[in-house]
C-alpha cells in the first residue's frame, strides 16, 4: 500500500536514505526540518536544497527553539535537571518537539504516514514511536533504517546508485548539536575508562589564560530574562551563553547511564548554557524556597527528567509535574553573579527581593532576635526526644 508520507528530515545519510528508498516503495514523501537550534543557516540552505534532488514532494522547515524553550527547556530549569547528576538532557527534549511539530505538518499535509531515520539501536528510536502512535495513531509509522538495518556503506552504494554521491566521512566522532547542547559520541564514549581528547570537545581546546570573566544572569519568576542587565528572552539568552560557555570550554561532561531498552550507554556533551543556567537557578532557589520545597522539587524534577528522556512526556504525569513546577518558580525572581574561567565556573553571589537569608532576624552561629536562648534550648532538647527514646528501647529490651 502506497502513502503520504511525512519523513522527519535532518538532510543526512540516513534521512536521506530514507527519502529515496521510501520514494521507490511507491510512496508520495514529504520532509520536514524540524529546527531546535542545531542548524546553521547555511546548513538549512542545503537541507532545504537536498530534498527535491532525492525525490521528495515538498519540503518544510520549522523553527521550533522558542517552542522548545517553552513546551521543553524552561521545565528543565525550573526542575533542575541533570540526568545522573551531570547530563542536562540535550538530545532528549530536542526529540520531543521534534516529533509533535512533525505530527502537526503531517495533518497539515494530509499525510497517511509518518516515518523517521533512526536505527534500532538507540532511544531515538522510542522517543518518535511513542510520540507519533500518541499523537497520531490512525497514520501508519514507517522506520526504514530501523526494519531494514543497512550498513552506512550499503547506504551510500544505495544512493549512489541512484546518483547521489554521499562521501564518507572521515570524523572518528559523531555530533548532534542542539540548543541545549551538543552530543558527542563515538572511541572514547564506548570504552567506560577511556576520556575524550582535548580535541574532539566541539568547543576545541581553550586557552588556560583566557582571562575570567563575570556574568549577571537575572531570573523572573524562574525564568532567565536578562544578561549582564540588558532584558533578553530566553532562547536569545541561551545562544549568548552557549557562545560565551564554550569559549572557556564549559559544560563539558561524561554521562554514563541506562538507556531506555535497559542496556547502558556512554555520550559525551558540550551545554554551556544548560549547565550554566541550572547552576544559578539551583543557588537561586536555595535562597528563595523553603526547605521543604527544596527537598520535593529534587525528586519530582528528577521524576520529570525521566519521563522527557524516557519517551513518556506525553503522559499525564508530566503535566501534572510541570503544574507543581510551574507553581514552585513564583517566588524564584532575582540576579545570580557567575564567575567564568577556563575549564570551570563558580557561583559567586546571588540576591532576591524574596530572599529568605535575613541577618537582621538571625545569623547562623551568631543570634537571633525571634526567640531567646531559652526557647532554642527547649527546641533542641524536644527535638530529639523520639531518637533518644528509640535508642534508650534498643539498650533496654
Amino acid at each position: 500500500m502506497s502513502h503520504k508520507v511525512l519523513l522527519a528530515f535532518s538532510g543526512g545519510l540516513d534521512t536521506s536514505y530514507c527519502v529515496v528508498w521510501l520514494k521507490a516503495q511507491g510512496h508520495e514523501v514529504h520532509t520536514v526540518t524540524v529546527d531546535t537550534g542545531g542548524f546553521s543557516p547555511q546548513e538549512l540552505a542545503r537541507i532545504e536544497a537536498l530534498s527535491p534532488k532525492l525525490g521528495a514532494a515538498s519540503h518544510r522547515t520549522v523553527d521550533a527553539r522558542a517552542e522548545l524553550w517553552e513546551g521543553y527547556l524552561r521545565h528543565l530549569v525550573a526542575g533542575n535537571v541533570l540526568r545522573g547528576q551531570v547530563y542536562p538532557l540535550s538530545v532528549s527534549a530536542e526529540r520531543v518537539c521534534q516529533a509533535r511539530r512533525a505530527v502537526a505538518v503531517a495533518r497539515e499535509l494530509g499525510a497517511t504516514a509518518l516515518a523517521h531515520g533512526s536505527t534500532g539501536a538507540g532511544n531515538d528510536q522510542v522517543r518518535f514511536d511513542v510520540a507519533f502512535r500518541t499523537l497520531a495513531p490512525d497514520l501508519a509509522l514507517l522506520a526504514p533504517i530501523r526494519d531494514l538495518g543497512p550498513s552506512r556503506a550499503e547506504e551510500r552504494a544505495f544512493l549512489g546508485a541512484r546518483g547521489f554521491e554521499f562521501p564518507e566521512k572521515t570524523e572518528a566522532y559523531s555530533i548532534n548539536e542542539g540548543m541545549w547542547g551538543t552530543s558527542v559520541g563515538g572511541r572514547e564514549t564506548h570504552d567506560p575508562w577511556s576520556a575524550l581528547p582535548e580535541e574532539a570537545w566541539p568547543g576545541g581546546p581553550v586557552d588556560p589564560a583566557k582571562p575570567p570573566l563575570e556574568l549577571v544572569v537575572g531570573f523572573r519568576a524562574g525564568q532567565p530574562c536578562a544578561l549582564e542587565g540588558a532584558d533578553l528572552d530566553p532562547v536569545s539568552l541561551v545562544l549568548k551563553l552557549n557562545e560565551t560557555g564554550r569559549s572557556f570550554g564549559l559544560g563539558r561532561g561524561v554521562h554514563l547511564g541506562d538507556t531506555i531498552l535497559g542496556i547502558k550507554g556512554r555520550v559525551a556533551f558540550e551545554a554551556p548554557a544548560a549547565q550554566l543556567l541550572i547552576a544559578a537557578h539551583r543557588e537561586l532557589e536555595k535562597l528563595v524556597l523553603t526547605g521543604k520545597q527544596l527537598f520535593w522539587k529534587e525528586l519530582l524534577g528528577n521524576l520529570y527528567g525521566s519521563l522527557l528522556h524516557e519517551g513518556h512526556f506525553l503522559d499525564p504525569l508530566a503535566r501534572d509535574l510541570e503544574a507543581f513546577l510551574a507553581s514552585s518558580q513564583t517566588r524564584v525572581t532575582g540576579e545570580v553573579r557567575l564567575r567564568l574561567a577556563p575549564g570551570r565556573f563558580t557561583v559567586q553571589g546571588v540576591r532576591s527581593p524574596r530572599g529568605l537569608m535575613d541577618p537582621k532576624v538571625a545569623a547562623y552561629g551568631e543570634g537571633a532576635s525571634l526567640w531567646s536562648a531559652a526557647e532554642a534550648a527547649g527546641f533542641a532538647k524536644l527535638f530529639g526526644v523520639q531518637q533518644m527514646l528509640a535508642h534508650r528501647s534498643e539498650e533496654n529490651p
